[in-house]
């Protein structure tokens, strides 16, 4: 591979393998999801046990994101993606062969806190290794393995688990994670000189300063990057943690009908998130700011989100996909843009720690969400949290104009 793979080749190679590592993160973090019925029989649990579940998962997510933010800009995202890859898929692993509740808290909780290792990483990889003109792209190629993850997770689970068992969807999906692993060892170098100075320079040819860890939290676009992860990341949740149990529980689905249609939201929400990434970047190309554009695409595409407090009031099965169709692509394009904003808004070295922030405070937004759904889906009933969850997006949307903006450090002092 070192001798094989130009640079320009090797960046492709590298985002195809991140692609693959994005689409099983998601399918090992679906699994609960999916198997809700299953679980809550095998281990005795209500939905506030099941909310306990998703929790353990979420807190450790939401605690190791920063950490993991920072790990990449301190020892690089080719060391920190290999063993988060490594750790991730053995919680998974473990996961299938726990006996108890207690068991299968703690390796949902590894899973928790190893995963957040992927999204610093990859958009660490993204800034260093592609220039600007071409990374609102690659970064889009990346991320859409969420959704992929999320698409093909129903079927493959349902029919693992229907034709062996709930334990066999787990240990295959870690098996498949450490082959991963492998590869994203063998190909991934840091990138070469010449590319490096190209994505850390300005357009004027001048070396673009870091903040520092204490400057970053000074900066009000942090803040603003903050708030819009925490307000609107719950509403992805929700799609990936409750909408699979609320098909079967609520629309009447069997765990066979899931995975024969429950990939439909994701499947929109992946189409229309890469659509709304080309329209961003026509917007770019038709000369608007780079930061501008984001900010109109995901004005506009904001506008979706409230329509999932129709959902209680339509009935069925399929008009519950219909509206998470378009709801998932105003989430999914949301999740996209944000990662492109913060490699806009601040200097390359400081992309994955401001993400790693940025992701714990949504994955800390998602806790607290799946506290009140737990806690209050059946005594408030489904209708107050579908109207909840339609005012997240265009609150966001309001952070994002009057917090957000290009940040630059202080020159330094010679």
């Amino acid at each position: 591979m070192k001798v094989l793979l130009s640079p320009d080749k090797r960046r492709w190679f590298i985002v195809a393998i991140i692609f693959l590592a994005i689409v099983f993160n998601y399918v090992d973090r679906q699994i609960v999801s999916i198997l809700k019925p299953v679980l809550k029989a095998e281990f005795t649990l209500d939905d506030r046990g099941y909310a306990m579940i998703l929790n353990i998962f979420t807190i450790c997510y939401a605690v190791m994101y920063p950490v993991t933010g920072w790990m990449v800009d301190r020892f690089g995202a080719r060391l920190v993606m290999f063993y988060g890859i490594i750790t991730w898929s053995l919680a998974c692993i473990g996961g299938g062969l726990s006996r108890s509740i207690g068991q299968f808290s703690f390796f949902r909780g590894l899973l928790g806190a190893a995963e957040p290792t992927n999204f610093p990483a990859q958009l660490k990889v993204i800034a260093v290794w592609f220039p600007g003109k071409l990374r609102a792209t690659a970064n889009s190629l990346c991320v859409a393995g969420s959704s992929i993850g999320a698409i093909i997770a129903p079927p493959a689970i349902a029919w693992l688990a229907l034709t062996y068992s709930w334990q066999v969807a787990f240990l295959t999906m870690g098996a498949i994670g450490i082959l991963i692993a492998l590869l994203w060892k063998l190909v991934y170098r840091d990138p070469p000189a010449a590319v490096l100075a190209a994505s850390t320079t300005s357009a004027t040819g001048v070396p673009v300063e870091p903040f520092q860890w204490k400057q970053l939290w000074g900066t009000r676009s942090l803040w603003g990057i903050l708030l819009i992860r925490f307000v609107s990341d719950p509403v992805w949740y929700f799609c990936l943690f409750w909408l699979p149990g609320y098909l079967q529980e609520s629309s009447g689905l069997t765990l066979a009908q899931v995975g024969m249609f429950g990939w439909i939201p994701f499947l929109f929400a992946d189409l229309g998130a890469i659509a709304t990434s080309a329209w961003s970047d026509r917007l770019v190309r038709k000369g608007c700011a780079p930061l501008k554009a984001r900010k109109m695409m995901l004005t506009r595409i904001a506008v979706l989100s409230p329509l999932c407090a129709l959902t209680p009031y339509l009935g069925g099965a399929w008009a519950t996909l219909a509206v998470f169709s378009i709801v998932a692509i105003a989430c999914l394009s949301w999740l996209f843009t944000v990662s492109v904003v913060v490699a806009e808004a601040f200097p390359v070295k400081n992309v994955a720690s401001v993400l790693g922030i940025a992701g714990g405070f949504g994955a800390l937004g998602a806790v607290l969400f799946n506290y009140f759904v737990g806690q209050f889906m059946g005594t408030l009933g489904a209708e107050k949290i579908f109207i909840a969850m339609a005012f997240l997006h265009p609150l966001a949307v309001l952070i994002l104009w009057t917090m957000v903006k290009p940040e630059k450090p202080k020159p330094m002092l010679q």
